[in-house]
């Protein structure tokens, strides 16, 4: 049920390649969004979040209501988020240390669902610096960085392949739903 929704959202905004600001080198996942607001990445505009796909200008599709119920289940935060990330990691893909810090509400949780291939997972510290920990999240983990932990920074430091048959083409794929504006 999951999985199809997200392949909806996907079919409706295509996956794209993002670019990191001031270089223009392409981040190593492929990305879309749903929901009113999308986060995206490029040189010219930076970490930002809009309304549209980049590449087709046309509004991101709804969040699929099996996300809005789990948000709903787990967040603890009376409103629903108004964006949900999806990154596909190829097997080489990561995604490097960052915190969430583009949204302007941080009462809010960032929710994450992994689906297909094991990922190697590290968390750390309101510092770049500050020791991390790490630790393999299976498909249908939940991680949800809250409270103290909201400014964490995390990231994925490697997929491991083939440990899934989730999904045929292998990879993994991240959902991460946030609460962006401030209630």
């Amino acid at each position: 049920m999951l999985l199809g929704a997200v392949r909806c959202v996907i079919a409706t905004a295509p996956l794209y390649r993002p670019t990191m600001p001031r270089t223009g080198k392409p981040f190593s996942v492929t990305m879309t969004n749903c929901g009113g607001l999308g986060w995206v990445s490029d040189k010219d505009g930076g970490y930002r979040y809009q309304a549209t796909h980049p590449v087709t200008g046309r509004p991101w599709p709804p969040i699929p209501p099996v996300l809005l119920a789990l948000w709903d289940a787990l967040s603890g935060y009376p409103a629903p988020p108004e964006a949900c990330l999806v990154n596909v990691y190829g097997a080489d893909a990561k995604l490097g240390s960052h915190a969430d810090t583009d949204e302007l509400e941080f009462a809010a949780p960032v929710l994450s669902v992994s689906l297909g291939d094991v990922a190697t997972f590290h968390v750390g510290g309101t510092r770049r610096s500050d020791p991390k920990v790490r630790m393999r999240l299976h498909s249908g983990d939940v991680v949800i960085l809250g409270g103290a932990s909201r400014r964490a920074y995390h990231g994925i430091d490697r997929i491991h392949p083939g440990t899934s048959d989730l999904l045929a083409e292998g990879g993994r794929i991240n959902l991460t739903l946030r609460r962006v504006m401030l209630r």
